[in-house]
């Protein structure tokens, strides 16, 4: 039975075929959409909803072959029309043709600026109930588009965003039926949208399509009243869709299919009521930060650009201003727009963390909220990072202290506090105390500590040095966040020898944090080596290392294998045990060489040298050594103290040690992870910190060349020990 209150915009496919590619469906498709048969298929979706609802006609055109997916033509509303926006320019020509039919219906025309793209009911679908309108971004349309829908429609906008290139306009892969239903592809969608249409929509309405019908482009369906027309359904969707009280009529589409587009795509409903109670909404956040620094040779810009698209948001770059000479830097103005305030927050504070600050007109001072129980930090407490960091406090920049990774930032705000700001100096009052800012692991928060919430007021402070100082071979120029290849070791072993020598001779502090594999590989004289030279100030690892070292020492063995000959010692699985319980029975380490039961290794010249080292514990110690520390936090304590003030840190095969150092460090400390496992070397190196770099090898073998390098360079620190 026809509904003569609904009304459809079709267009005849007398010009439609597939000559170019702007999504995945026509790759491989160029040329191959057949007439007939796409006529054919036309002809009886048209008639299918004739028999259910009135069709208008637009006129085809030649040039505009897409001009045949009607859904794109705008996004209606009672009596306006907000005119798309094309993305592609192949299509962009549809744009007058689609306006001058609307205008001649006697609709209000809204046009988005020529910039800002949207695509119409292909992006923008109405809850069938009339309570808002789903809108979709990431491939076609801009999220920013969403305001000024809200805005011209007066509805409330649930901004979707698209994942999946295959579903590239939102009716692709979700369709909103009548009396609530949902049908919908959820991995087409990133996890804050899932989210948002679950809270939306009940289970009990939610229709989830697999993938085999979701290629089949089973919710690119034509929703009237109880019928869903649609290319293609399985037959268990069928079922789930009967039993539901809708009647399917499927009609193959397959030529449209070869073009992206099914039934939806080929249909607009123009007849769309309003709903007077409903008033426009939109939770679209806009901010403007500004990022300066050589943007474009350190791929700054790229990096900040696309940190704003893989997280739900959206940019618009207002003002680039690009260095005019080598030594120059290039400052960039950004507006970001995110679907919601927690989207927003999560993408500036990894925009603060690539140095990226708010506009001076949008400064302000940092939130601040009290501890309520120790050990447990504020909702939405800003989460520090590696890198310098300073926030706004009344009114002035502080400077934090103790910087590392993953901890919360913590306000002192002196003497005379009162109502949570600083007291000044008075006549009989207190003394005004300087304003600090630390960063506090949570275990460490105090009932009474100010925290930082938020995002707002705090920006990190990023060197920007000359392209010449960058590339200079004076400096760390190859610790460039990358992964080196077993080709590229000799090369980064030649500068970081280069450094070593320098940190030492300038009276710097190298620390060391090493893995059992060390002594496995036969790396522990070479590393021994670089302690009795004065290489290393501070070793870090755990209780194998030092028992594998003096089991070395002790009966040259490691793990049982003897070291020279590569073959397992008859007994020897008990060697390890034999080194803890004697080591045990002098009470420590040093004491251990003091007796002299231990005379050569790494920890017999740690002490010798009056080196500090830590042993962190773990559940699967044997023993363990007196000297290892099976307090947790104790041993991090331990380990945060001894790296605070290095210049540099060498990560040896030791994958949960080293990610702690790592996350203790902050940044300017130059970093070399040295592994077998690419995978743990990758992620050791990925901080983001242009001073880390990682290098794949055998650390037995990296340290071998090291110290041959070393051998290789002069030194004041050789000639004074000669003297």
């Amino acid at each position: 039975m026809m509904t003569d209150k609904i009304r459809f915009l079709m267009c005849a496919p007398d010009h439609y075929h597939v000559d170019y590619v702007i999504n995945p469906w026509m790759e491989g498709n160029i040329g191959k959409a057949t007439y007939d048969r796409a006529v054919d298929q036309w002809t009886k979706l048209h008639h299918i909803i004739k028999d259910h609802a009135i069709v208008d006609l637009i006129n085809p055109e030649k040039g505009v072959p897409d001009l045949v997916f009607t859904a794109n033509a705008g996004l209606v509303l009672g009596d306006k029309v907000v005119l798309s926006r094309f993305f592609h320019k192949e299509r962009q020509g549809e744009e007058p043709y689609f306006k001058t039919w609307f205008a001649a219906q006697g609709f209000e025309v809204f046009e988005l600026p020529k910039d800002l793209p949207f695509e119409g009911a292909g992006d923008a679908l109405l809850d069938r109930e009339g309570r808002w309108l789903w809108a979709g971004y990431g491939f076609r349309s801009e999220l920013d588009s969403h305001a000024y829908i809200a805005k011209w429609l007066d509805v409330e906008v649930l901004s979707l965003r698209l994942m999946d290139d295959r579903f590239y306009h939102l009716d692709t892969c979700f369709c909103p039926l009548a009396n609530g239903y949902l049908l919908y592809y959820p991995p087409a969608f990133d996890a804050y949208s899932n989210r948002l249409i679950e809270m939306r929509v009940a289970p009990e309405k939610r229709i989830v399509v697999e993938e085999p019908d979701a290629v089949n482009f089973a919710c690119n369906a034509v929703n009237i009243d109880s019928i869903v027309i649609m290319n293609k359904a399985s037959d268990r969707l069928k079922e789930k869709l009967t039993t539901l009280g809708f009647q399917i009529i499927e009609t193959p589409l397959t030529e449209f299919l070869k073009a992206g587009g099914a039934a939806k795509c080929l249909t607009l409903r123009v007849t769309e009521p309003v709903h007077v109670e409903v008033h426009a909404n939109v939770p679209v956040e806009s901010r403007k930060i500004r990022l300066e620094g050589h943007l474009l040779d350190s791929g700054l810009i790229s990096r900040a650009l696309d940190s704003i698209t893989e997280n739900g948001g959206s940019f618009q770059v207002l003002n680039f201003n690009l260095g005019e000479q080598r030594q120059s830097t290039s400052a960039a103005e950004v507006k970001v727009s995110a679907p919601s305030l927690e989207v927003m927050e999560d993408i500036v504070s990894r925009l603060i963390d690539l140095g990226a600050v708010a506009m001076p007109q949008d400064v302000r001072d940092a939130e601040l909220l009290p501890v309520v129980k120790n050990g447990v930090a504020p909702d939405d407490f800003y989460v520090s990072t590696i890198y310098p960091t300073e926030i706004r406090v009344q009114g002035q920049w502080i400077p934090v202290q103790k910087q590392r990774m993953d901890g919360a930032i913590v306000v002192n705000l002196g003497e005379g506090k009162e109502g949570g700001k600083a007291g000044k100096e008075g006549k009989g009052g207190k003394k005004k105390v300087k304003i600090t800012a630390e960063c506090k692991l949570l275990r460490d928060l105090k009932k009474g500590d100010h925290v930082m919430v938020g995002v707002g007021g705090i920006r990190t402070i990023r060197k920007t040095e000359s392209r010449e100082i960058r590339n200079s071979s004076q400096e760390f120029s190859f610790m460039s966040g990358s992964v080196s290849s077993e080709r590229r070791v000799e090369i980064v072993v030649e500068q970081v020898a280069w450094e070593l020598r320098q940190i030492r001779d300038q009276g710097g502090k190298v620390v060391v944090t090493a893995g059992p594999v060390v002594i496995h590989t036969g790396g522990g004289e070479h590393l021994a080596r670089l302690v009795r030279e004065g290489y290393v100030q501070a070793l870090l690892g755990g209780n194998a290392i030092a028992v594998h070292d003096m089991e070395q020492a002790l009966m040259g063995t490691s793990l049982g294998v003897d070291m020279k000959r590569g073959t397992a010692v008859s007994g020897g699985h008990r060697h390890h045990l034999k080194v803890i319980n004697n080591v045990r029975r002098y009470g420590s380490i040093a004491e251990a060489v003091k007796q002299g039961m231990v005379s050569q290794g790494i920890f017999y010249e740690c002490v010798q040298a009056g080196i500090p080292f830590s042993l962190a514990g773990s559940i699967r110690d044997d023993g363990p050594l007196p000297d290892t520390q099976m307090d947790l936090i104790k041993a991090q304590e331990h380990y945060a103290e001894l790296i605070r003030g290095a210049d540099m840190i060498l990560m040896l095969s030791s994958m949960l040690h080293s990610i702690g150092v790592g996350n203790m460090t902050p940044a300017g400390v130059k970093m070399v992870c040295v592994d077998i496992n690419p995978a743990v070397v990758t992620k050791l190196s990925d901080r983001g910190s242009i001073e880390s770099v990682g290098v794949v090898t055998d650390v037995g073998l990296f340290l071998s060349l090291l110290t041959k390098q070393l051998d290789k360079l002069t030194s004041p620190y050789q000639q004074l020990v000669g003297k």
